[in-house]
């Protein structure tokens, strides 16, 4: 099952890398990866997804815990939570496609970015199933290049990731 895990840790030189390490270390695959400081400069909120069962959950919470840096750990899949992603993708748009990708941006209400004379760039943000749907709407011979931000997410309502 997939798990989204935020982290609250220190806002400091190499604790990415400890953090990345101890998945690395224990064959745990992160799925993606966004750390941002947050509103306390000294400290930074890693949010992160990866696979697998209750006890191997467990069992990444406590190691992450046994870090220096890391000040408070959240599963958010636990509860109800918001999860947004970003993906930027250019489209090969020339000809009669230009319209039929407007059509299909306007319907995902995504946003044409950047436009030249053979492509655009469109925004779209949401829970990674809806751009997992835009993308098989696209179709693959129109893609040029994708890229997504990864998950952020945040509980509902009074739970919160602080000190």
């Amino acid at each position: 099952m997939r798990h989204i895990i935020a982290v609250l840790l220190e806002n400091e030189a190499g604790a990415l890398s400890r953090v990345v390490g101890l998945f690395a270390q224990r064959s745990y695959n992160i799925e993606s990866l966004t750390v941002a400081p947050t509103e306390d400069s000294s400290l930074s909120r890693l949010t992160l997804t990866t696979i697998g069962d209750e006890t191997i959950i467990e069992q990444i919470i406590k190691h992450l815990y046994r870090l220096v840096e890391v000040v408070r750990v959240i599963n958010l899949s636990e509860s109800e939570h918001i999860e947004r992603e970003l993906l930027l993708i250019k489209l090969r748009a020339e000809g009669q496609a230009r319209s039929e990708i407007k059509r299909t941006c306007d319907i995902f209400r995504g946003q044409i970015v950047d436009v030249t004379a053979n492509s655009y760039i469109i925004q779209l943000y949401g829970p990674g199933e809806k751009l997992d749907a835009f993308i098989s709407a696209i179709g693959k011979a129109t893609i040029l290049e994708v890229v997504r931000s990864g998950v952020s997410g945040i509980s509902r309502g009074d739970k919160v990731l602080t000190i």
